[in-house]
């Protein structure tokens, strides 16, 4: 399928109906010098689940992600999104695809000098080129009610709390509507309450947008709340692997000291 069909609403309706994976990853390999990171990595996602990836940190979760979202290129191994393989598209093809990948960053990332207003209206100014500002504003008035902060409009980063910019995030995020959603720690730093919205939030993203998600995240209390499957890595390479009360269930002394 050409790059400029992933956007015809015939295929969009089509990839959510669909039983092909999502997401297919085989054999993924990824070293940085001497450390292996990913080793062998053959990993698919099911169109509408949650996926949760856990880990130690340096057993190549975010790694993974980025890989999937073609931030950094694997050794060897190969990457299906959509059914596109992410790693042989030129320029143009990938840059369209992407448009279907939500990415929430660890840190939040949004821009210092912007207000929310401007954070959520910047992706839509670059690829939603033909809004009116009339149809910006009711779009980026949406999303924020969706996460419950349409009245931070004005505001400016450093004048919310931690969890307002993780929801900010999260809206800027979903406000170009994506397919899939990658979320790399969603819940860090915040305190446990924040950190139930947030995976409350996560779960109501899947309910609204029928997204497919992968999650990376070390907390437990996440996990548990907005797993479809869980998988774990350990030296790089998938441990263990499966639904949630499988996992949750496991007499595996690694996973029950992972979920004490």
């Amino acid at each position: 399928m050409k790059y400029s069909e992933l956007l015809n609403p015939t295929y969009i309706q089509a990839a959510q109906k669909q039983t092909t994976p999502v997401i297919k990853i085989s054999n993924l390999n990824k070293s940085f010098g001497t450390q292996t990171v990913l080793n062998g990595i053959t990993l698919q996602v099911e169109q509408g689940e949650n996926l949760v990836v856990l880990g130690k940190s340096g057993s190549g979760k975010s790694v993974l992600i980025k890989c999937i979202a073609a931030l950094i290129t694997p050794d060897s191994g190969n990457i299906c999104v959509l059914e596109q393989d992410v790693f042989t598209l030129k320029r143009e093809a990938l840059a369209e695809l992407r448009k279907q990948i939500g990415f929430m960053f660890q840190n939040g990332a949004l821009y210092d000098s912007m207000t929310v207003k401007e954070n959520l209206e910047f992706p839509l100014r670059r690829i939603k080129k033909e809004m009116s500002n009339k149809d910006l504003l009711q779009k980026v008035e949406q999303t924020l009610e969706q996460v419950g902060l349409k009245d931070t409009l004005n505001k400016m980063p450093s004048e919310l709390s931690g969890g307002m910019r993780k929801r900010i995030s999260l809206a800027r995020t979903i406000v170009l509507d994506p397919l899939i959603m990658l979320y790399d720690e969603p819940t860090a730093g915040l305190d446990p309450v924040t950190s139930d919205e947030i995976s409350n939030l996560i779960l109501e993203v899947q309910k609204t947008y029928k997204t497919s998600s992968i999650i990376i995240t070390h907390d437990i209390a996440c996990a548990k709340t907005i797993a479809d499957r869980m998988v774990m890595l350990k030296d790089g390479k998938i441990y263990l692997e499966g639904n949630k009360a499988a996992i949750l269930q496991s007499s595996d002394p690694e996973i029950k000291a992972f979920f004490k």
